[in-house]
């Protein structure tokens, strides 16, 4: 299995380390892992490369990013970058129309430290909240509050039972019960004592119930 990415590292929406990590565990299982090699055509056998390389290939899965619908940049009026997306201040305003907000993938907004707020579902649900609190508070001409994205982690299923990933700012790597540690994300998320409901569930030994959650969220091979 060849695994290849145009790109500096693979799951560049994630945090380095994670890439990292994820690169590290996918190379113990036996893929190999090509990055800043770009994909110039493909035909019935496989792929070739820019560097003159041909991919023998049975079965090819094309995981190409997020790019925002084509009518984006027929919108007069609006500053829009090279994948249609709408380029926002850090109020979530659009550049040339401060009455129009944008958020989640059809959003380009940069971050203070470098880079730009990357096309997440946690991404989205905070702008959401943040864009809402703007306009109100545009209604009743009172101050803009900035978007400041907050990573609260991330889980990749690598095979079977190894998987990489961070949770609650701590990096963690091949766990052999990774069904709990899912469970444990998605509650963390979406509660408001997330952080104590989540350490709870962690602790919880469990191996019946554990099990049958397994059988219902592990497939043999998560593609993130």
């Amino acid at each position: 299995m060849t695994l290849v990415e145009a790109g500096e590292r693979i799951l560049p929406a994630l945090p380095p380390r994670i890439s990292s990590a994820a690169h590290n565990e996918l190379t113990k299982l036996g893929v190999r892992v090509l990055t800043k090699t770009m994909v110039t055509s493909a035909d019935a056998n496989g792929l070739h490369t820019k560097d003159g390389e041909f991919i023998n290939a049975d079965l090819m899965v094309w995981a190409a990013g997020i790019k925002a619908p084509d009518f984006m940049k027929e919108i007069g009026g609006l500053e829009t970058n090279r994948i249609n997306q709408l380029v926002v201040q850090p109020t979530l305003q659009t550049t040339l129309d401060p009455d129009i907000y944008a958020i989640g993938d059809c959003a380009s907004c940069a971050r203070p430290e470098g880079g730009f707020v990357p096309p997440r579902a946690q991404a989205a649900h905070q702008m959401a909240t943040c864009a809402l609190n703007n306009i109100l508070a545009q209604m009743k001409d009172k101050p803009l509050k900035p978007y400041v994205y907050k990573d609260h982690g991330s889980l990749v299923s690598l095979s079977n039972y190894s998987t990489v990933g961070s949770l609650m700012g701590n990096l963690m790597r091949r766990f052999h019960d990774g069904r709990r540690t899912y469970c444990a994300f998605r509650v963390y998320l979406s509660v408001p004592y997330a952080p104590d409901c989540a350490a709870r569930l962690l602790q919880d030994r469990s191996d019946d119930a554990g099990r049958r959650i397994n059988r219902i969220i592990r497939p043999r091979l998560k593609l993130h």
